[in-house]
């Protein structure tokens, strides 16, 4: 079940909400995590169990380490236990066909690897509860004792399979007490909608763009048609995760939490270092503070940073999945942060902006199709990017997706601004009661047009579940 699907919007939802505020304020905990693991087993019904053992295995740890706080030995133990524990079954799940399929290759033998689907938003939640075993070890947070409460942080639907990724002690205080009112309501309502519009408006229509595109054998494509592909990707996987990041903030305050945004405005950043400070906020936040810090930062001389710059970004290209095209593209990232740092930013601060904007997005949009692509088709494509292998620059089927989809294309990239969220925000201000009609009945043609496209799409993927 995603959450732009008519079942989600117009069954499972109200249901969850009506039956959560119905119940008294002790029992809203339990109410969410019944919705969770209903959410979860509607499309993962064996894996359910996997995410009950996550939580019941750190949920246990937690407890032995504050129990061993004072025996440091003992509490370590404890730690590395855990840790060990997730990235066992994270690795089994995500990474154990990959590394069995590369000793097959490199060694010429043949092992054989059980064919099991990855279960939904392993990496996500995998990554919350590591993240509150170690701020339990470190005391930056108090152990969990009400196991209910635990299952809530681990298993709350809205950011369960697709994040933001949520560190415990930014909702610690809220998973004890929440303050719900009608205004916080609306604005996670707004939130939703807008999300929701992202995926379903923009984000679905310009994909058809890209799978037509990515069908295309290299030899065939043109450069202006591969541009167009890849810039059409480009806004596609960001309307696509960042809609249901939007999607998933709206519904925690619907549900009285408040989850940390994930995505500002990536797009009009002027570096990469920028650029990733703006996209996937809380994936670069969980590495910055788990990874990059404790192996020692910055502290330890530009030896030790590069290192350390380079762990970092080998795991990110790993975490969003287990193919070398991933780790090259987490590397190809790794490169251009940590030549800004060395020399670059400096340059690209005096430049005027329209220059840094350009080097940004032909940096990003390259590395889109290391992303999107293994290493044998992305390595052809780029070439006819580049003008190797291409049929000319442009012909009928190019003249064709350029005229028709212009239009899309320039909504795209004013979507992928602050202006529009400025212009509701400037009508909202625009007389109390008359602006607050009109902003409403913005979002109420939103939702209509969103609901009629789900009605009659047949192209409603979700990019980041493979994650």
């Amino acid at each position: 079940m995603v959450f732009s699907s008519l079942l989600f919007l117009f069954q499972f939802l109200p249901v969850a909400l009506l039956v959560y505020y119905l119940s008294p304020n002790r029992l809203r905990n339990a109410v969410l995590v019944v919705a969770s693991l209903v959410f979860y087993a509607w499309g993962e019904p064996l894996y359910v169990f996997l995410m009950i053992f996550s939580t019941l295995f750190d949920y246990a740890n937690g407890l032995l380490i504050d129990k061993y706080r004072h025996r440091k030995p003992v509490a370590r133990t404890v730690l590395i236990f855990s840790l060990l524990g997730n990235a066992a079954v994270l690795g089994f799940f995500k990474y154990a066909g990959f590394l069995i399929d590369n000793i097959n290759r490199l060694f010429h033998v043949h092992i054989q690897a059980a064919e099991l689907p990855l279960p939904i938003g392993i990496s996500f939640y995998t990554f919350q509860t590591m993240s509150y075993i170690v701020d339990v070890y470190r005391g930056s947070v108090p152990v969990q004792k009400n196991i209910v409460a635990f299952g809530t942080y681990v298993t709350m639907f809205p950011q369960l399979v697709a994040g933001p990724i949520v560190k415990y002690g930014d909702i610690a205080a809220q998973l004890a007490s929440r303050r719900m009112t009608l205004e916080k309501f609306g604005e996670g309502a707004e939130w939703f909608i807008r999300g929701l519009a992202k995926k379903a408006l923009l984000a679905n229509p310009i994909g058809s763009l890209w799978m037509s595109v990515k069908s295309t054998p290299a030899e065939e494509l043109t450069i202006g048609y591969a541009w167009l592909g890849i810039i059409a990707f480009t806004f596609q996987i960001y309307f696509d995760f960042s809609g249901y990041s939007d999607m998933a903030r709206g519904l925690g305050k619907m549900f009285g939490f408040e989850l940390p945004v994930n995505f500002n405005y990536p797009y009009i950043s002027r570096s990469v270092t920028e650029f990733w400070r703006r996209w996937h906020i809380t994936l670069g936040s969980w590495f910055r503070e788990y990874v990059y810090i404790p192996l020692g930062g910055n502290r330890r001389g530009l030896r030790i940073q590069l290192r350390n710059l380079l762990a970092v970004w080998l795991l990110t290209g790993l975490w969003h999945g287990a193919s070398w095209n991933f780790i090259v593209w987490g590397l190809y990232f790794g490169f251009f942060v940590t030549v800004e740092k060395l020399a670059l930013l400096k340059w690209l601060q005096r430049v005027p902006a329209l220059v840094s904007h350009i080097y940004t997005m032909l940096t990003v949009i390259v590395g889109w199709v290391l992303f999107e692509m293994d290493l044998g088709t992305a390595g052809p494509f780029i070439g006819v990017m580049l003008g190797f292998g291409a049929r000319g620059w442009a012909d009928d089927r190019t003249l064709y997706a350029l005229s028709t989809n212009l239009v899309p294309l320039a909504v795209l990239a004013l979507c992928a601004t602050p202006l529009p969220r400025k212009a509701l925000m400037h009508l909202a201000q625009k007389g109390k009661r008359g602006g607050a009609i009109a902003v409403s009945a913005a979002y109420g043609i939103l939702l209509a047009l969103s609901t009629a496209y789900l009605v009659t799409a047949t192209y409603n993927p979700f990019l980041y579940f493979r994650f």
